[in-house]
């Protein structure tokens, strides 16, 4: 096949959704099919040229001249390149493909991360619409888009060729016991929950850290929240970091406070590390978790929850080994190998289901 992905950039930012679609690409060139990439580059673009995957430079910018030129660009690029798929990762992307599809030469496949933004129902003009969980999938149909397009391929990032081997990665002497999430600073991202849970337990557990890993725009509001607490010295603000694995495989216990999450891939990098978990149970989370089989999920928007959590696992000890070897087990479906090979499955339904469209 001749697969051409579309999103916005290809920086090495921390994007989950950025990462997802440079696995995919790598992993299908490997595999020997024709691959392209369509964004307005990034670091990755280095990584892309190893696997054989070519990249078209193409500025998406949402203003009314760089959305003139994007729209001359893409048709360059389709022309050039003749995918058999168009595979946009972001809104703009698709509907750049949708609106210069002429006589439908191309399949056009979206996959839907953050369904709870309201334009995420533009994905829907796709032909066929991956999710990322199924509780991502349920919400698509709720909002409109027809079942029939729809297919769920569960997110995974294990062994991703973007990053060493877990046990190439050194750990970090992080202070004992330690307390990690992995999150850009929004919150929505439930850090302002996950700050005042550790405020809570504090004073009980004197030896406890919090590690706050990630950059985003509410960074500078909540440093100058803990600054006003007494704990502010056992709260780390550690920045964006390219390999979060040296910070989980010297966690004890690993928090996602989310309000909303399509899936949580870090939860699946936090279990691989074999870290006790404790998440929000919103969307694809308890799916990303086995159904509270691999960690405890909390009430979100809640910080007595947290705390309470917290508060368990530091204070029993055999409750929190209980936690870090069952976060070890079932991890093979979170292998990128996995879910390339059913995104694969979704494009070659499609063109057998499409006969105008090229065939295989």
């Amino acid at each position: 096949m001749r697969i051409l992905h579309v999103a916005n950039h290809v920086e090495e930012i921390g994007n989950g959704i950025v990462n997802v679609a440079v696995d995919l690409a790598c992993l299908q060139a490997q595999l020997g099919h024709q691959v392209a990439f369509a964004s307005g580059g990034g670091q990755y673009e280095t990584l892309l040229a190893k696997y054989g995957v070519k990249h078209y430079y193409l500025d998406q910018s949402r203003k009314p001249l760089k959305l003139v030129n994007a729209v001359r660009n893409f048709r360059a690029i389709t022309q050039q390149f003749h995918p058999d798929i168009v595979h946009g990762h972001m809104m703009t992307g698709i509907v750049l493909a949708w609106l210069l599809r002429s006589g439908k030469n191309y399949g056009l496949v979206s996959t839907v991360h953050n369904e709870f933004q309201t334009s995420s129902i533009l994905m829907g003009l796709a032909d066929r619409v991956i999710t990322v969980s199924r509780a991502v999938g349920s919400s698509m149909i709720r909002r409109g888009v027809p079942q029939h397009k729809v297919r769920v391929v569960s997110n995974a990032n294990l062994k991703s060729p973007r990053n060493p081997k877990i046990q190439d990665c050194l750990p970090l002497p992080l202070a004992r016991p330690a307390i990690t999430t992995v999150a850009g600073m929004y919150k929505r991202k439930g850090i302002r929950e996950l700050i005042d849970a550790f405020i809570q337990i504090a004073p009980q557990f004197t030896d406890a850290h919090l590690y706050l890993v990630g950059n985003g725009p509410d960074r500078e509001e909540f440093e100058a929240y803990v600054r006003e607490s007494q704990y502010y010295d056992r709260i780390h603000f550690e920045g964006f970091q390219p390999h979060p694995q040296r910070y989980m495989l010297s966690t004890d216990i690993f928090v996602l406070a989310s309000h909303h999450e399509s899936f949580g891939l870090v939860l699946t990098e936090a279990r691989e590390a074999g870290c006790a978990i404790v998440a929000s149970d919103v969307d694809g989370i308890p799916e990303t978790l086995d159904n509270r089989q691999a960690g405890i999920l909390v009430p979100p928007f809640n910080s007595d929850a947290i705390a309470a959590a917290l508060t368990q696992l530091i204070s029993e000890p055999s409750t929190l080994e209980k936690w870090k070897s069952l976060a070890q087990q079932n991890l093979e479906r979170f292998h990128v190998t996995r879910a390339s090979e059913e995104t694969l499955a979704v494009y070659s339904e499609l063109l057998q289901d499409y006969p105008y469209l090229k065939t295989v």
